[in-house]
């Protein structure tokens, strides 16, 4: 959800870290799936989401290095238009020992917020973001902050719980939940909370169906969340590693 890939140029400079480690192994995940609507940050942007997707990861020198592409098609909540938007992305991430930081790079081909829409058209856009993560062991939590580098996202961050119990060698069942806050408007956006279960149905595939839901905490009139209201979503992602 997304805009995942920032340049293909962000792609090149990760395929030249690996190709100057012989030990690097690159691992990829081809992913694509339908979501009744499209939540972006507590936001429904519009109905039948498809998206597709492919990340790359691999390890050098301690570091965690990933990039990816992600490609939607999904009828626009105001205007009711087809709309196609291609997310390019890339992150860096490093085990500190008291948490995991990590800075990444988010490039929205088309706009992926209702807040990035000028004179009726959408627009691209670019955050860059930092984050820290650490495992509490009932859950793992990360607060992540979201510069906007073109528009203004009033300083969007965001404070998330995860948690994974594995049932079976092929079921794994997965709790999320996040808080988004504005801190330039020093106010909430939306909880947004996710159920999915992972079934491994071959060695590298798995189908993993899921709910969510959004509960809005804001509806400020000088920010993007004016109007914004409640929301349940479901869908199911199809993904293969390889």
């Amino acid at each position: 959800m997304q805009n995942y890939c920032k340049t293909i140029g962000a792609l090149a400079a990760a395929s030249a870290l690996v190709a100057g480690n012989a030990n690097a192994e690159v691992e990829y995940q081809l992913h694509t799936g339908y979501t009744s609507e499209y939540l972006f940050r507590g936001q429904n942007l519009g109905a039948d989401l498809i998206e597709t997707g492919l990340d790359a990861s691999t390890e050098v020198s301690g570091i965690n290095l990933s990039a990816g592409a992600w490609y939607a098609n999904f009828e626009e909540a105001v205007g009711n238009n087809d709309v196609n938007e291609l997310d390019l992305y890339t992150s860096a991430s490093k085990d500190l020992g008291f948490a995991t930081a990590s800075i990444g790079y988010i490039y929205y081909a088309n706009g992926a917020d209702k807040a990035y829409e000028l004179d009726g058209h959408r627009e691209d856009a670019q955050e860059v973001s930092f984050g820290l993560s650490r495992d509490l062991g009932f859950a793992t939590a990360s607060l992540t902050y979201f510069w906007d580098i073109v528009y203004d996202n009033d300083g969007y961050s965001e404070l998330a719980l995860s948690r994974s119990f594995e049932l079976s060698p092929c079921l794994t069942l997965n709790f999320g939940g996040n808080v988004g806050y504005l801190v330039e408007q020093g106010q909430a956006t939306a909880w947004t909370g996710k159920v999915s279960l992972d079934y491994a149905f071959a060695e590298h595939a798995k189908l993993s169906p899921f709910v969510s839901k959004s509960i809005s905490l804001s509806d400020d009139n000088d920010t993007a969340y004016n109007g914004a209201e409640n929301e349940f979503v479901a869908g199911s992602m199809l993904s293969v590693s390889f």
